[in-house]
């Protein structure tokens, strides 16, 4: 993910300099020893299948196989031997070596850079599982290309959503069907467990869990009337005005009061949601924060919006979902923007509301999705929008010198040797203290997937330029090269 700088790397700290040349250089043997791994349960199959041919030649000699049992003996076999070896259970080892075997024998540029050290386990079985539903093999090259490019710049946290949308868009159909398949399966479960708990979970679809999730830190987060917060939630609007922050970080000298209420955010999340769905009110605080909604990011193609398209519908930090779901979140939405993206790249160009408000702020939560820190995945409605070079200093308040920080890694931009820089098309630039730089694209171009090979020339037309949105005027269809995708921040509406 990350290159060294041109400069000496590490003249200014190289204890921390070659600590990071030490675990890059492990993390590359781990890689390729768990790729091996990985043939040797695909090897594992190919035993299996000859265990199987012999097993049907002697019946074809000795009589009729067992009635109960006997069609999946050499399976079980070779996955009771290898699990008693490695000490995991039989069903576990027929699991991977399943998933083996897919990697081997239609991935295999997967396993090669996997091999490679080039990317991590998460890597290659985020891969393998969002592609697995793509049979034909020409659209499953493409994706493996697609999504092998996205893996160099993401972590395995945050690629797993890229990789998803990646194959929704190179295989609209098969993805459709399995969205589909897996929404039949949405239920409730019960799991007792010691010391007086029990585990409670819901398969829902995307875009409900998500906005539930959202909802509950929002009123566990929220302040207590008269008193401070377990944990301030961020200002969205952080550093945008020029004006400070009155929930930014305290001065050095400073001191935190303590908490009105020893709860973790956690716990309070866990209260909400058992008075939520036992009460209907929420009672972990007062000050009527019943009316608080859950609110999730939603980015619809204009043609699916009008349920004739089959482009997919994406939830910001998860990926494809129901285009059903997708279209009665936009209906019922209080509002929702324009977004227009390149054709050729998928960066958001502009973005307008019909009901104009805040549009650079829009502007910056689409783009960006969640916090612009490599590897981080906090969403950005809950960021602080920071001005790459302080407002202060001249920078200017545009989205070519704004990006969205978590408050924990915006305090790390300004109180830690490392540094951020804006290299256009909003890409951003870390530089770690050891001098090693690493590269965050916005999530909109790590998953986009071009309608033709070969890119052209970003806007040829010039008619926008995501440094100069702000201010802006509404833009327009007609003059856009790229299209209209629209992105709806809205409440479930069930």
């Amino acid at each position: 993910m990350g290159h060294e700088s041109e400069c000496a790397v590490g003249w200014a700290w190289p204890a921390l300099n070659g600590l990071v040349d030490e675990v890059l250089a492990t993390r590359r043997r781990v890689a390729a020893a768990q790729a091996a791994e990985a043939r040797l349960l695909s090897r594992a199959v190919d035993i299996v299948t000859e265990r199987i041919e012999e097993r049907r030649a002697r019946r074809d000699v000795d009589g009729p196989p067992l009635r109960d049992g006997g069609a999946d003996l050499p399976l079980r076999e070779v996955s009771l031997e290898l699990g008693m070896a490695i000490r995991v259970s039989d069903r576990t080892l027929q699991a991977r070596m399943g998933q083996a075997w897919t990697l081997v024998q239609r991935f295999p540029a997967t396993l090669a850079e996997w091999e490679s050290g080039a990317i991590d386990a998460g890597h290659a079985w985020a891969i393998v599982q969002s592609g697995t539903v793509i049979d034909d093999d020409t659209r499953r090259a493409r994706y493996e290309r697609l999504a092998l490019d996205a893996a160099a710049t993401e972590s395995p946290a945050r690629f797993a959503a890229a990789a998803r949308a990646i194959a929704a868009a190179v295989d609209p159909e098969s993805c459709a069907m399995d969205i589909a398949a897996a929404r039949a399966e949405r239920r409730v479960r019960l799991y007792p467990l010691q010391d007086g708990l029990a585990r409670l979970i819901a398969d829902l679809p995307a875009p409900l869990a998500h906005a539930i999730y959202d909802r509950l830190t929002h009123i566990a987060t929220a302040p207590e009337p008269g008193g401070m917060p377990g944990t301030p939630p961020t200002s969205a609007a952080a550093g945008v005005s020029g004006v400070p922050d009155p929930s930014g970080p305290l001065p050095d000298d400073a001191t935190s009061p303590e908490p009105a209420d020893p709860r973790t955010v956690d716990q309070l999340r866990a209260d909400t949601f058992s008075e939520l769905l036992l009460t209907g009110t929420p009672s972990a605080h007062d000050g009527g924060l019943s009316s608080v909604a859950g609110r999730v990011q939603v980015t619809i193609p204009i043609l699916t919006l009008a349920a004739g398209g089959e482009e997919p519908a994406l939830l910001a930090g998860y990926g494809p979902i129901d285009p059903a779901i997708a279209r009665r979140l936009a209906a019922r939405a209080p509002g929702w923007d324009r977004v227009f993206t390149d054709a050729y790249t998928g960066l958001p160009l502009a973005v307008d509301r019909y009901r104009p408000n805040a549009q650079l702020i829009r502007y910056l939560d689409a783009r960006d999705e969640r916090c612009r820190t490599p590897t981080c995945t906090v969403p950005a409605h809950r960021c602080d929008k920071d001005h790459t070079v302080d407002a202060a200093k001249g920078g200017p308040t545009e989205a070519g010198n704004l990006a969205g920080f978590c408050r924990r890694h915006h305090v790390d931009k300004h109180h830690t040797a490392w540094r951020v820089t804006q290299l256009g098309g909003g890409v951003l630039e870390w530089t770690s203290p050891t001098g090693r730089t690493y590269r965050d694209r916005p999530p909109a171009t790590v998953r986009f997937v071009p309608s033709v090979e070969e890119p052209l020339p970003v806007d040829p037309f010039g008619t926008h330029s995501p440094d100069s949105v702000g201010n802006a005027s509404n833009a327009s269809t007609a003059n856009s090269p790229g299209h209209a995708d629209v992105a709806a921040l809205a409440v479930p509406p069930f």
